[in-house]
C-alpha cells in the first residue's frame, strides 16, 4: 500500500465508498443524500489544506483522508482531519497508517496540534483507533448525532499536541 497526496484524477475511486459511508449515517454529520459535486467540493479541500489516499498495487483507492485548519486567522495552527476507509478494505490497517501519515503530515506542515470535532462516540473502533494514536476526549456533545440504529447518541471532540 501507498500513501500519497490525491490528484483530481483519484476522485472516481473515493467516491463509491464515500457515498456508501455517508448514505449509512452511522459517523459522518454528512447529508446522507450528498451529491457527488457538493462531496467532491468538501473532500478534496483547497491548499492550505490536503487530502491524501491509501492505493494497493494496482492503483485501486483503499481510503482518504483530509487535512486542513481547524479554524481561521488565529486558530489556524490547529489541524482537523477525516477519515474513510473502503468498507471492502477495513481491518487491513488502513486507518491506522492514514492516521500516522497524516499526524506527520500535519507537523510537517507546522501544525501543533490536531482536533476532532465530531467523532460518533458509538465508532468505538474509531474512538479506540484516535486514543491509540495519542487523542484524548476533550468534550462530549449530548445527543450531538442522530444515528440511524442508536437514536440520539454523543458526539466527542478529541485532540492532541503535535
Amino acid at each position: 500500500m501507498e500513501i500519497r497526496i490525491a490528484t483530481a484524477d483519484d476522485w472516481p475511486g473515493i467516491w463509491p465508498f464515500l457515498r456508501e459511508i455517508v448514505a449509512a449515517g452511522e459517523t459522518y454529520t454528512w447529508p446522507r443524500d450528498v451529491d457527488e459535486a457538493r462531496a467532491r467540493q468538501m473532500w478534496l479541500v483547497p491548499a492550505p489544506g490536503r487530502t491524501v489516499v491509501a492505493v494497493d498495487r494496482d492503483g485501486t483507492v483503499l481510503g482518504s483522508a483530509k487535512l486542513s485548519p481547524n479554524q481561521l486567522g488565529p486558530g489556524a495552527h490547529v489541524a482537523n482531519a477525516s477519515f474513510m476507509v473502503a468498507p471492502a478494505a477495513a481491518g487491513r490497517g488502513i486507518g491506522r497508517a492514514l492516521g500516522e501519515f497524516v499526524l506527520d503530515l500535519a507537523r510537517a506542515d507546522g501544525y501543533r496540534a490536531m482536533q476532532f470535532n465530531a467523532v460518533v462516540a458509538v465508532n468505538t473502533r474509531a474512538v479506540a483507533l484516535w486514543r491509540s494514536l495519542g487523542f484524548d476526549v476533550v468534550g462530549r456533545i449530548p445527543d450531538g448525532f442522530r444515528h440511524p440504529a442508536d437514536g440520539y447518541v454523543d458526539l466527542l471532540v478529541m485532540y492532541r499536541r503535535l
